[in-house]
């Protein structure tokens, strides 16, 4: 068997991978959309769901999805990048460090579910949260920094040593030269690392199911109070996000189009995961262009 051959073997080999995961992706997003597509409409995007009678959308199920994302990012990104920053630029290798380290690991492989019923033990009845949307951001930052803190780490171990090096000769000192050269320069790893973790945040539901609950109010979005039960904006009140209101139609809904609404919810949570991931990277090749000129 000659070298060519081999090459020419291998090559079709990774071909052949390549084409059998966008096969099954493809199918996987045609089969949900085919199902799905149809049922999307402008009432049963912004209605109440139903628990009995048929009918029911998605609205409030929605809306619960994205303000549990905002809770989150607003929680995980902070600590994420300053964790990374600390890990790439002032810790040094030692045994404390690499305890570290395997911490951060350790944490990113628990199952989303132990998550979920720690979250249940220490923040909805230890710290008296009860099921409510902080609860749930909270499980969601235990799940996502890990992510966080290795993406934003690995982000700013690419930047070029002698960025830094140039930066200390003008006079800059360490956190200036960290803020104004080596973040700006990492920013898109650091993008690309906020939308995984909003991937994530988007498509959880286990962990939700014991922390942020399986109900929400009825939402009064004239309602400003945020202590009020109603208000959209209270962090306290229990939300049900879409990826959470899927399961439950699949496993316990007595409604009579249960087959209706899982398939709707379905297609329009893989459309604001693809629609998200799509913004999001455009947003982080504009910032790129605009730093580096490439």
């Amino acid at each position: 068997m000659t070298a060519h051959f081999k090459d020419r073997l291998a090559t079709l080999a990774f071909w052949l991978a390549a084409g059998v995961v966008v096969a099954v992706l493809a199918f996987l997003l045609g089969y949900i959309m085919f199902h799905g597509f149809k049922v999307i409409d402008w009432k049963f995007l912004t209605s109440e769901p139903e628990t009995i009678k048929a009918g029911g959308g998605i609205g409030p199920n929605i809306f619960n999805s994205f303000y549990l994302l905002f809770l989150s990012l607003i929680i995980v990104v902070p600590l994420g990048v300053l964790a990374g920053i600390y890990l790439s630029e002032y810790a040094k290798e030692n045994a404390l460090t690499r305890s570290i380290r395997l911490s951060i690991e350790t944490l990113a492989s628990l199952p989303s579910i132990v998550v979920g019923l720690f979250g249940l033990l220490l923040f909805v009845t230890a710290l008296g949260l009860g099921y409510s949307l902080l609860a749930g951001a909270l499980a969601l930052t235990i799940i996502n920094l890990p992510l966080m803190v290795r993406i934003t780490e690995e982000a700013l171990r690419t930047v070029p040593q002698d960025l830094r090096e140039a930066s200390l000769s003008l006079g800059a000192t360490k956190w200036q030269t960290i803020y104004k050269v080596v973040l700006p320069t990492a920013l898109p790893g650091l993008l690309t690392g906020i939308i995984l973790a909003s991937g994530r945040i988007l498509g959880e539901a286990a962990a939700l199911i014991f922390t942020a609950g399986l109900t929400t109010p009825r939402l009064n979005f004239s309602q400003w109070d945020i202590t009020s039960p109603t208000c959209p904006w209270n962090p306290l009140r229990p939300g049900e996000t879409l990826a959470v209101h899927i399961w439950k139609v699949n496993s316990e809904a007595i409604i009579p189009d249960v087959r209706r609404v899982a398939d709707g919810s379905s297609a329009v949570l893989v459309i604001i995961v693809l629609l998200f991931n799509f913004l999001a990277r455009w947003l982080a090749r504009r910032a790129s262009f605009r730093l580096t000129g490439q």
